[in-house]
């Protein structure tokens, strides 16, 4: 087997050419100066309604767009004025479906910004009848823009005349958009961003809140009475809603029995810790030690012996789980545990949840790897991310952390479709479904995608079946188990080597989990059960690699719009390079719950490839949407290149399996960095990629790889496990100075 390399060098950092062409309709495009007339209409209205409207200040108004909308084809020139852009203004997002999905995005602006755009309108139709009768076309704007028209109009300069007329051609409508009301239980409610703090709001409408009942500047726990209320008075500002009360999937309740003894355990030293957010644990098994627990349920709340027997499960799978186990022996030796008991079995308040694990996060900053294997039987909502999935991607946006999720299961095996549960919809967490022994999704796995775009689960591993069940300790002996529950713990075990004993970066570790799961063929039909693929239980399969493979990874920061480098010296024979490549790309980005649909809010898009002889990349996947003059429709971005994904894995299959013509004889990569947001959230983003080269003809170039990198300034690491261990047991070894 090869040895994982890392690569160490300078990536170079270039700022965005920020010449923007002319603006301008699609080729084709033609719009009427009637709709210009409707969408005023449409505006007028709207003041008229938000005048009357005392509750909030300004005007809540969702555009309702002709597609899906890329950031550059969102409104730019209507509700902007002076320094005040559109963009500015976006409290939520969704999709829509008549037939197409189509973008609603929702703004809250002032009555007198609002009062200035449809004055705006009111020119830009008298300007559209002055200049082209009514009609304009791509040829006619094209002509403008090159002269060869005049711009003839005072009251309205050139560009807001042209804004506001490329607006109108990709919106639909304007208009309030207020969900359906369905709530008879306590439900955690998010309302859309306005400039009125959630408390006083609420106490407008005759609700009270006490502050413990407030989860951030939009987000509560509402009891059914006063939902009622808000519906009621305000509908327009409920932006989503999710029922509190949430129950565990009880096939992973479903222990059998067995009369197996479990072998003693010797007591822990040095090893790394996983934090476990769980059911109880019960002091009583034989690996206590192993384990440092807290009860964080209320004394108030009855505890039965059921309610141990999930956690303590799970937690017994992260410390020992291959003495029981050994066909998922996966050599990563034992790990200590922190667990936290934050639910009983059965239900638990998602309210109370999402606070304790804020809690939790914060008082233990030294756990880089979290396990929760607790999920809801409810489906996600495909409109937005549940909160519980919101609080756990901002707090591994904002810290050096990860949690590992797992995918929640079907309760009635026989059900079709069954979407994903909370909190497995998190973008930046770790999500892992179950297969059986074969590869193949169990008859229990949920599935993705989440927001109708991200792909969840990530990876998949062994979580049992009927006939092939998980062994795990209980506080009554040892017991068969399945569930998504109880394979996401060996994920656990697995990042927390490579962070820990491997000393590697958590965007390094996941890149490289994700990387292992992935092979060399086209990916099947069924990632929305299985992600991106298996993850193999050795994890030496995860940090080496067959003699025919060059594995190694990079990573860095995103200071600017390019981050580059294009000195890879992938090696050459007979004047070709032998090889296909894939890569993978993971980094962990600030979200925006109240954006919705458009959750994540940097985009780093990968390219890697040949250096051609105009010193550009050539993506081996083909990927030229960050390219001047390439047009792509957002929908295809999104499919094809994983546009606004955290995830980025790009690869050719074994069937090009013809060598590759040489042009400068170097490969590089390009992260580019897109915002979705005025604030520039990606500036200083970590990131890590792995990439693998696998030679066409079966030859070990590896040594010859290393030579040439290091003549090109490289330094090149070996990751050598065994010297990687050494290392760690040195630097936690205690040393005593009496």
């Amino acid at each position: 087997m090869n040895e994982l390399l890392q690569l160490k060098g300078r990536f170079e950092q270039k700022a965005r050419n920020t010449t923007l062409g002319s603006p301008n309709l699609p080729t084709n495009g033609v719009l009427n100066v009637e709709h210009l007339r409707e969408l005023k209409s449409e505006l007028e209205y709207l003041l008229e309604y938000w005048k009357g409207n005392t509750v909030i200040n300004g005007a809540l108004i969702s555009v309702f767009y002709t597609d899906i909308i890329p950031k550059s084809r969102r409104i730019t020139g209507t509700f902007a004025n002076g320094n005040i852009h559109s963009n500015d203004s976006v409290v939520g997002a969704k999709f829509i479906d008549d037939g197409k999905t189509k973008h609603v995005i929702t703004h809250y602006i002032s009555l007198e910004l609002l009062k200035k755009t449809i004055g705006f309108y009111e020119l830009a139709i008298d300007a559209l009848t002055i200049l082209f009768k009514g009609v304009v076309s791509y040829t006619d704007i094209d002509k403008m823009n090159k002269k060869i028209i005049p711009y003839d109009y005072d009251g309205l300069t050139k560009t807001k005349f042209l804004n506001i007329i490329i607006d109108a051609y990709y919106v639909e409508k304007f208009g309030i958009n207020v969900p359906e009301y369905n709530k008879k239980e306590n439900s955690i409610i998010t309302i859309y961003q306005t400039d009125i703090p959630t408390g006083l709001l609420m106490d407008r409408l005759g609700i009270k809140l006490p502050p413990t009942r407030i989860i951030d500047q939009t987000t509560m726990l509402l009891t059914p009475d006063q939902i009622g209320i808000l519906f009621d008075k305000a509908p327009y500002l409920v932006s989503m809603s999710v029922t509190d009360l949430s129950k565990f999937d009880d096939i992973e309740l479903k222990f059998t029995q067995t009369n197996n003894t479990i072998a003693s355990i010797p007591s822990p030293s040095t090893e790394p810790v996983i934090g476990v957010i769980d059911t109880l644990f019960d002091n009583r098994v034989y690996f206590s030690e192993w384990v440092e627990y807290k009860d964080m349920v209320s004394a108030d709340i009855p505890k039965k012996q059921s309610d141990y027997e999930h956690g303590t499960a799970v937690s017994s799978i992260i410390v020992d789980g291959p003495t029981f186990n050994p066909e998922l022996d996966d050599g990563c030796g034992r790990f200590r545990v922190r667990h936290f008991g934050v639910a009983t079995g059965g239900s638990f308040s998602s309210f109370s949840i999402l606070r304790a694990i804020k809690e939790i996060v914060a008082a233990n900053k030294d756990i880089k790897v979290w396990n929760l294997s607790l999920g809801s039987q409810l489906e996600i909502n495909e409109n937005f991310i549940s909160p519980e999935a919101a609080i756990l991607d901002s707090i591994q946006a904002e810290n050096d952390i990860i949690f590992i999720i797992a995918g929640t299961n079907k309760i009635d095996p026989k059900s079709k479709n069954v979407l994903i549960g909370a909190p497995a919809d998190s973008i930046n967490s770790l999500v892992v479904n179950a297969v059986t022994p074969k590869n193949l999704p169990t008859d229990y796995s949920r599935r993705g995608p989440v927001l109708s775009f991200f792909m969840k689960p990530d990876v998949s591993y062994y979580g049992g079946t009927d006939d092939n069940r998980i062994r795990v300790c209980t506080p009554t002996g040892e017991k068969l188990v399945q569930g998504t529950s109880f394979a996401a713990p060996w994920i656990a075990r697995k990042m927390a080597y490579l962070i820990h004993i491997a000393g590697l970066t958590r965007e390094v570790a996941k890149a490289l989990i994700i990387d292992a799961a992935t092979g060399w063929k086209k990916e099947t039909d069924t990632t929305e059960y299985i992600g991106h693929g298996v993850v193999p239980v050795k994890i030496n399969d995860i940090v080496q690699s067959p003699k025919d493979e060059i594995k190694f990874f990079l990573s860095g920061k995103s200071e600017k719009y390019d981050t580059y480098n294009y000195n890879i010296p992938v090696p050459i024979s007979n004047e070709k390079h032998p090889f296909i490549a894939k890569a993978t790309l993971c980094y962990f980005p600030a979200c925006s719950r109240n954006q919705g649909v458009d959750y994540t809010n940097t985009e780093l898009d990968i390219l890697f490839g040949r250096i051609g002889n105009d010193n550009a990349i050539k993506p081996i996947n083909n990927n030229y949407q960050s390219e001047v003059g390439h047009f792509m429709y957002e929908k295809e971005a999104r499919k094809y290149y994983r546009k606004w994904d955290n995830i980025k894995h790009i690869r050719e299959t074994e069937n090009k399996n013809k060598p590759k013509k040489i042009y400068t004889g170097m490969w590089g990569i390009s992260i580019k960095t897109k915002e979705r947001l005025e604030q520039k959230f990606g500036e200083d983003l970590k990131f890590g990629v792995v990439i693998t080269l696998k030679a066409i003809d079966g030859v070990n170039r590896i040594e010859d790889f290393i030579q040439q990198c290091s003549l090109r300034g490289w330094l090149v690491n070996r990751i050598n496990i065994e010297n990687k261990i050494d290392i760690y047991n040195a630097a936690e070894a205690h040393v005593d100075f009496s």
